[in-house]
């Protein structure tokens, strides 16, 4: 699934997409007939359902799961806004391909196949306080390459970021699709101080100053105007796994803040979606309530590189053998509840 232009990819977000309602009464009424009171499983039952939906099984498994991490390095470090220096990205790409990294570790645990795509980190996005990160074909090509990534044969996709200065990208994007104050959308990435606090408040003014008239509410023009690759990319992912019905465990702020550009566009085009986790990175929570995602989890992380959403993948594997393996009244030959 590729794209030549950014008509098409608002048109393919647009376009209707919806889990097969057939396989989830399956999988409700399977529910129902399972060794426990109804509803004891709570969220476990409503996880299941979703996956039947749209997996299309009334049994779904998860034979192929996907984490993708996409890396991009960012013009707007010159600010000041993180603590790291852009290096770093390439050399936890590195890391990442060594097995070094807690993504691998997490991906080792829950049997989660990890590729990693660094997207020209020798050329960064331009400082958007400065100038709009990407012109438009540079964003198609890092939505294209988001979207390439996806296989029809993977059953549930993670996608993840590194980035030096993505944390201050995704808050911008935030702004400027939100608005509110400034304040509210910074968080402290990689953990800069009051100081750098105040650094990150003050881009995302320049931010809107700069780019909100050209941006006019687009989405996709905001993405292009304060985004990164590695957002892009996540984008591209997103929607190419909606097209393939593929379901999506989402990340943390900045994975939302991808999903975010597509919720925009149509508030139905992320059904595909499961929040995996509330970050620990402050505007998270108001994203999630945006993007109309109830999060699995707080584990108080804000790593980012998918790993909340490795560990809430141990959720959705436990929704799922719970659904597939126990046995019902029926075969276990045990009494279902009477009438009151």
């Amino acid at each position: 699934m590729q794209f030549k232009n950014l008509e098409e990819v608002q048109n393919s977000i647009q376009q209707e997409k919806k889990p097969h309602h057939g396989y989830m009464q399956l999988a409700r009424q399977r529910q129902e007939s399972l060794t426990k009171p109804s509803g004891s499983l709570g969220k476990l039952e409503d996880v299941a359902v979703f996956m039947a939906g749209w997996l299309q099984q009334e049994k779904p498994y998860l034979t192929n799961i996907k984490a993708c991490i996409f890396a991009g390095n960012h013009g707007i470090v010159e600010q000041g806004v993180s603590c790291f220096p852009p290096e770093v990205t390439a050399q936890m790409v590195a890391n990442f391909k060594s097995q070094g990294a807690a993504i691998n570790q997490l991906c080792t645990l829950n049997d989660i196949n990890l590729d990693v795509i660094p997207l020209q980190l020798e050329r960064p996005v331009k400082d958007f306080t400065k100038t709009q990160a990407m012109s438009e074909g540079e964003l198609i090509e890092a939505i294209n390459m988001g979207a390439a990534q996806v296989d029809k044969a993977v059953n549930l996709y993670l996608p993840g970021e590194m980035g030096i200065g993505n944390t201050t990208s995704a808050s911008a994007i935030c702004y400027l699709l939100y608005g509110g104050q400034t304040h509210n959308w910074i968080g402290k990435g990689t953990g800069v101080n009051d100081e750098g606090l105040n650094c990150k408040s003050e881009v995302l003014a320049k931010a809107h100053n700069l780019h909100a008239q050209f941006c006019n509410q687009d989405p996709l023009k905001i993405l292009q105007s304060v985004g990164g690759r590695e957002i892009a990319a996540i984008l591209g992912l997103i929607i190419a796994a909606r097209h393939y019905s593929i379901p999506v465990l989402l990340d943390g702020f900045i994975v939302c803040a991808a999903a975010a550009i597509i919720h925009s566009i149509n508030n139905d085009a992320l059904s595909h979606c499961l929040a995996a986790h509330l970050s620990n990175e402050k505007p998270h929570i108001d994203l999630l309530k945006h993007i109309q995602q109830q999060p699995l989890l707080d584990l108080e992380m804000r790593l980012g590189e998918a790993s909340g959403a490795a560990v809430a993948c141990a959720i959705i594997k436990a929704a799922l053998i719970t659904h597939n393996n126990m046995a019902t009244f029926a075969e276990a030959q045990v009494a279902t509840k009477q009438g009151d």
